[in-house]
C-alpha cells in the first residue's frame, strides 16, 4: 500500500509541477479560463488533461500544444487532451466489497486527423445535389475563390453530413462548431470575462465551418460578434463554409447586413435524398437489395428517417441473426411506411380530391375543370413518381408524350400566378 501511495504522490507531484511550470509561462488570465480548469493526470508515460467540454478541449489544443509537449517531454511524458470528466468527479455506485473497483473515466479521445480524400463518399449525392457537393470538395482541397459558402436545406437533406465530410476532407486548420455552440460559448466567454480569448480562438484557423446557423437568429449580441468574426475572416482570406435550414433572405432575426454577408460569397441549396438516394443509404447499411428497392419508394424524404430506418432494420438482424425479409420489415416498420399505391390509385385518388370523375379525367372530355384537374394530375405524378411521360400519358387516358408535355408546360405557367393551384398540387404530392 505504500509503495501504490508513493507512486501515486510521485505522479501527483509530476502533474502539479507541469501545471505550474505552464502557469509561469501563460498570462494569468489565460491560464485561469484555460488552463486551471483543466484535470491534470499522469497515467504511465502520458499526461492527460480533461477540459469540462469540447470548446475548451479545442482551444487548449490549437494554442497550448507547444507549450504543453515542452514541459512534459523534461519528464519524458506524451500529451493528451480530450474532453469528458476525470473519474475522481464521478460518483462510485455501491458495489459489492469484495468486486474489485474499476476507474472510470468518460472521456472520449479526439485526435486530429490528415484530410481524407474519400470523406466525401458518405456522402450520397443526386443530381441536384452535385453542385453544392462539388463546391464542398473545392473548399476542403483549398482551392476556392468564393467565401462564405453558404449551403441550405430542409431538415434531412444531409447537411450536417456534408459539413462533417468537408471537415473531414479540409486542408488545413480547421475549427467546426454549431450556431448553437457559438451562442453558448460567446455567452459564457462574456460571463467568464474571457472575451479577447474567444475571439482569438475562432479567428485562428484556416477554414470555419458552422452547422445550424439559423440558431443564431434573434440573438442581437450574439449576430453582431458572428457578422464581425465573419468580415475578419474575409479580410484574413480564410475560408468559410455556412449551414442552414433557410437561405440568407429568409433567415428572419438577422439584419441586412448580415444577410448581404451571408449572401456575398456562393449559395447553394440541397435538397431531400430522392428514391435512389435513399435506396443507396439502405443498400450501404446492409438492407438486402430487393427490401431496400420496395422501402425506398414508401418512406419519408428525410435523411434523418432513411437513416434511422437503416439502423432499425441493422439493429433487429443483428439481434435476431437472421435476414431482413419485405413482410419482416413491413411489420417492423410499420411506423414509418406508408401504404403503397399504383400510381393508377393514385390518380383516381386525386381526381376524387379535385372533385371530378376520373372516367371524365381519362376521356377525350375538354371541359375546362376536367382539363384543369387533368393536367394537375399528370404533374403530381411527373413529380412524385419515376414514371416517364408516355407511362403518365396512358394513365390519364392514353394520351401522347406531346400532350403530357404542353400540360405540364401549362401548370408550370399557371403556378406563377395561381395560388390557389399551386396549394392543391402542394397538398396532394403530400397528402
Amino acid at each position: 500500500m505504500t509503495a501504490c501511495a508513493n507512486a501515486k504522490t510521485a505522479t501527483t507531484n509530476v502533474a502539479d509541477c507541469i501545471k505550474n511550470a505552464i502557469k509561469s509561462r501563460v498570462d494569468s488570465a489565460a491560464f485561469d479560463s484555460w488552463i486551471a480548469p483543466l484535470s491534470f493526470s499522469v497515467d504511465g508515460n502520458i499526461l492527460s488533461l480533461i477540459a469540462h467540454n469540447q470548446f475548451a478541449c479545442d482551444f487548449v489544443r490549437a494554442t497550448y500544444t507547444n507549450i504543453l509537449h515542452t514541459f512534459a517531454s523534461e519528464f519524458g511524458l506524451s500529451v493528451r487532451v480530450c474532453a469528458g470528466r476525470p473519474a475522481h468527479s464521478i460518483s462510485p455506485r455501491p458495489m459489492n466489497d469484495n468486486a474489485p473497483r474499476k476507474e472510470i473515466i468518460t472521456c472520449e479521445l479526439l485526435p486530429v486527423t490528415a484530410p481524407d480524400a474519400t470523406g466525401f463518399d458518405s456522402f450520397v449525392a443526386c443530381d441536384e445535389n452535385a453542385f453544392a457537393v462539388n463546391a464542398c470538395k473545392k473548399f476542403a482541397a483549398g482551392k476556392i475563390t468564393f467565401s462564405p459558402l453558404f449551403i441550405y436545406g430542409a431538415d434531412g437533406c444531409g447537411k450536417t453530413l456534408l459539413a462533417e465530410c468537408l471537415h473531414g476532407c479540409a486542408h488545413g486548420k480547421t475549427l467546426m462548431m454549431t450556431g448553437s455552440q457559438f451562442v453558448a460559448e460567446f455567452q459564457r466567454a462574456i460571463t467568464e470575462r474571457n472575451i479577447f480569448a474567444f475571439k482569438d480562438f475562432v479567428r485562428n484557423c484556416d477554414n470555419f465551418i458552422m452547422d445550424d446557423v439559423q440558431a443564431i437568429c434573434g440573438k442581437r449580441a450574439t449576430s453582431e460578434e458572428f457578422t464581425g468574426l465573419l468580415v475578419d475572416l474575409v479580410k484574413m482570406g480564410k475560408n468559410i463554409a455556412l449551414f442552414s435550414n433557410a437561405s440568407p433572405a429568409n433567415l428572419t432575426g438577422f439584419d441586412r447586413r448580415l444577410q448581404s454577408l451571408l449572401a456575398s460569397g456562393l449559395v447553394a441549396d440541397i435538397v431531400a435524398p430522392n428514391k435512389t438516394v435513399r435506396r443507396s443509404i439502405m443498400t450501404r447499411a446492409n438492407v438486402p437489395a430487393a427490401v431496400a428497392d420496395n422501402l425506398s419508394g414508401r418512406i419519408s424524404a428525410n435523411g434523418h428517417i432513411v437513416s434511422g430506418v437503416a439502423k432499425k432494420i441493422a439493429a433487429w438482424r443483428d439481434m435476431m441473426d437472421i435476414d431482413v425479409t419485405l413482410d419482416v420489415a413491413e411489420k417492423l416498420l410499420a411506423d414509418v411506411l406508408t401504404k403503397q399505391k399504383t400510381p393508377l390509385g393514385r390518380a383516381r385518388e386525386m381526381a376524387a380530391k379535385l372533385g371530378v370523375s376520373f372516367d371524365d379525367v381519362a376521356s377525350p372530355s375538354r371541359v375546362r375543370g376536367v382539363v384543369r384537374a387533368r393536367q394537375i394530375i399528370m404533374a403530381v405524378l411527373k413529380q412524385t413518381t419515376d414514371l416517364s411521360l408516355a407511362e403518365i400519358g396512358r394513365i390519364v387516358g392514353d394520351r401522347d408524350h406531346a400532350t403530357v408535355l404542353y400540360g405540364l408546360a401549362q401548370i408550370e405557367k399557371q403556378k406563377q400566378t395561381d395560388l390557389l393551384m399551386t396549394a392543391e398540387i402542394e397538398q396532394l404530392i403530400h397528402g
